[in-house]
């Protein structure tokens, strides 16, 4: 890599760091300028404005998300150890941002009614990561390992709410156990599609 790539690459790092901790919208020219020991026309000279650095940290968030969960997990055979990975995977990418923050769940409250192309890029993220989950719970009903009767959507929003749950209580809260807690969850919600007959479907009186 050339020079002004190296810089260009340490800018978006020492961005997500911070945008982790104040939030996409807390990011400053200033303030990253600051941190890198650069003149804020020096960082300027990397991205066309603002909106550009957060959309390049997203990225960066995004990339980092799918080498630590996702692809890890594809090694895994399909059905429910690829699932249990997926989750585990989760959890653990979780108890480390407990100290610093999740982009995806902070982004959601700051652009949740905020129309653009961060928000535009930021539901794209989530969705794609649903989907995975989505894909993953079909296969392991497909292989016998979840009941035919399961509600794969329901199941992957449970699994979401107990990882927002968990970052709730460990980093809002700080309740200890939380971690063992979103664990326990998702076994039991294993069972439950595991060994369950036909589940109240959405909508159903």
């Amino acid at each position: 890599m050339r020079k002004g790539e190296l810089t260009r690459t340490a800018i978006v790092d020492v961005a997500l760091e911070l945008a982790s901790r104040n939030g996409l919208e807390g990011l400053t020219i200033g303030l990253l300028a600051d941190k890198m020991n650069m003149s804020k026309s020096g960082v300027f000279a990397h991205f066309g404005s603002r909106e550009d650095l957060q959309m390049e940290v997203l990225k960066l968030y995004h990339h980092r998300f799918e080498q630590e969960v996702f692809y890890p997990s594809m090694k895994e055979p399909r059905g429910i150890r690829r699932l249990e990975s997926m989750f585990a995977r989760w959890v653990k990418r979780v108890t480390v941002e407990i100290a610093s923050g999740c982009i995806y769940i902070s982004g959601a409250v700051e652009y949740d009614d905020r129309p653009g192309p961060i928000r535009e890029e930021l539901v794209s993220m989530v969705r794609t990561w649903q989907g995975a989950l989505l894909r993953c719970v079909q296969q392991a009903i497909a292989t016998g390992d979840l009941a035919p009767a399961t509600d794969a959507p329901q199941l992957v929003f449970e699994m979401y709410g107990l990882i927002l749950a968990l970052h709730h209580d460990a980093r809002f809260l700080r309740i200890p156990g939380s971690v063992d807690r979103a664990q326990l969850g998702f076994e039991r919600l294993k069972f439950a599609y595991q060994h369950a007959g036909a589940a109240p479907a959405l909508g159903a009186d």
